[in-house]
């Protein structure tokens, strides 16, 4: 088939009020307190976490990175409250997740409620077709593109601060005019055109978001932790949108990647949790950890080292012992590409099969603990 002569115009989308849809999950009856009493592992994980917490405050003792990788279903599940205490508490130093997981969070800051039934609405031409998500996601990253901020400071700005600064369309004409080769030319421009188009009026985007605590990128800007967001084009519902705008999310994620690899950069005797996240954690990190060996080798730094993994997801581990190494091609196990990926970036990797919330929960109760007993011990 050859290329059309004309192209799909999506700024003819019809979008929807976010609050006509029927969302399948709310603040209410997701959202869990982090004093409450975790669910139980299975035995043989009990060690693992314990072994994790361990090694999340020896690397916190020597400055390193603790990073947790995730998929929007740890959000979903009701994990945020947790998360915040942890990255309070300064027990985790970079989060990071994909296009889906700021979506959930935007949603739930602002409606308390989210999720959709893809099956219905995809037939119905509906899905993701709201539009204060793609509005507001797209207008955050805007806004705070011509800050220099990437996507997941933009949008946890936005949901703590109930909005963002933005400067006078005449500005940014000066700025463009006097400064056209300026790293920030291209969000500036961007972000005149579509205030032109919507009629936003400067200085500033109000939008009141009401459940803001129960949201890990609003938590994570306000304790000054990073998050970085690592969508697909295409991949997240606010494609779906007349304002979707591939440039304006690429460039968000272009420097979200390069904060992603400063964490890496950091990373000797450090630790790293990937949980729930099967393709853009293994992808995202490998590519990072090669980024920091070529600088560092560069200069003669050595490889990262002495750092540790702990993979969860609820995929069976293929009855393979994954701190022996990968298994031969010729076994299943081989083809589980989130314990693969990870077990090939040296350090050490564990892998536990666990449901996400309870394993993040588990953690959190295994990290105050021990915190406890130091301080009992002093």
């Amino acid at each position: 088939m050859p290329y059309p002569k004309r192209m799909p115009d999506l700024h003819g989308l019809k979008v929807f009020p976010l609050a006509e849809r029927q969302s399948l999950t709310s603040v209410e009856n997701i959202l869990v307190n982090p004093a409450s009493p975790p669910a139980p592992l299975s035995p043989e994980l009990v060690p693992l976490v314990a072994q994790c917490a361990d090694r999340i405050l020896a690397a916190r003792d020597k400055s390193a990175t603790v990073s947790l990788i995730y998929g929007a279903h740890l959000l979903r599940n009701g994990a945020a409250l947790i998360l915040g205490e942890m990255m309070r508490r300064g027990w985790l130093t970079h989060l990071a997740t994909n296009g889906a997981g700021t979506i959930h969070d935007w949603e739930y800051a602002f409606l308390g409620r989210s999720t959709e039934s893809v099956e219905k609405n995809v037939a119905a031409g509906c899905f993701g077709t709201w539009d204060e998500t793609g509005r507001n996601i797209h207008l955050a990253l805007l806004a705070g593109g011509v800050a220099g901020l990437g996507y997941g400071a933009s949008l946890g700005k936005y949901i703590a601060e109930d909005g963002i600064d933005i400067p006078t369309t005449f500005d940014l004409e000066r700025l463009i005019k006097e400064s056209p080769g300026h790293k920030l030319t291209a969000n500036r421009a961007e972000l005149l055109r579509v205030l032109r188009e919507l009629d936003v009026t400067p200085p500033r985007i109000n939008v009141e978001h009401r459940w803001k605590h129960t949201s890990i990128l609003g938590q994570a800007w306000q304790a000054q932790v990073p998050v970085t967001i690592h969508p697909g084009i295409g991949y997240d519902i606010i494609s779906c949108h007349p304002l979707f705008n591939g440039a304006v999310i690429g460039r968000a994620a272009e420097r979200d990647f390069c904060l992603f690899v400063n964490a890496v950069e950091s990373l000797d005797n450090g630790v790293v949790m990937s949980v729930g996240s099967a393709i853009m954690g293994p992808q995202v990190f490998e590519k990072s950890l090669s980024c920091v060996h070529n600088l560092r080798f560069q200069t003669n730094r050595p490889a990262v080292r002495g750092h540790s993994f702990y993979v969860v997801d609820l995929q069976e581990s293929g009855g393979w012992d994954w701190t022996q190494g990968e298994p031969p091609k010729t076994n299943p196990a081989y083809y589980l590409r989130f314990c693969k990926s990870f077990s090939r970036m040296g350090g050490e990797m564990q892998y536990l099969c666990s449901d996400n919330l309870a394993f993040i929960h588990n953690l959190y109760h295994a990290l105050l603990n021990r915190c406890a007993a130091t301080a009992l011990n002093k």
